[in-house]
């Protein structure tokens, strides 16, 4: 499984960015996808999910209200809506995939991205 993270960059405090993952290699729907980030100096942790069949999703409790994951499966792709951005959003995000129930995770994850960088100016 190949996964393309895109869509970071540079915004002010309380505006928005969308970030994307290209999922190939597999059946995109044998997997239950996440989002998760790492700033610097700090370990990597999880930020949302969403099943294989998108029914359920999950978030930290710091985004809950804020961002939103989905999955497109006729593009397999994985997104992640942020709004109302703040600094300590700051972070590489990571996208990733996992073939089992456990999706809040990171040692669950198998496959993951590159990574894209938002930073959230105050």
């Amino acid at each position: 499984v190949q996964l393309q993270a895109s869509g970071g960059g540079l915004v002010p405090a309380g505006g928005s960015l969308r970030l994307s993952c290209a999922v190939s290699g597999s059946t995109f729907s044998s997997y239950a996808m996440g989002w998760f980030r790492q700033a610097p100096g700090k370990e990597r942790e999880f930020v949302a999910s969403i099943s294989r069949g998108g029914v359920i999703t999950y978030y930290t409790d710091s985004v809950k209200g804020r961002f939103t994951i989905s999955r497109d499966s006729a593009k397999n792709m994985v997104y992640l809506q942020m709004n109302s951005l703040k600094p300590e959003d700051t972070a590489v995000y990571y996208c990733a995939a996992t073939a089992t129930r456990t999706i809040t995770r990171a040692t669950t994850y198998d496959f993951w991205g590159q990574g894209t960088q938002v930073t959230v100016s105050s």
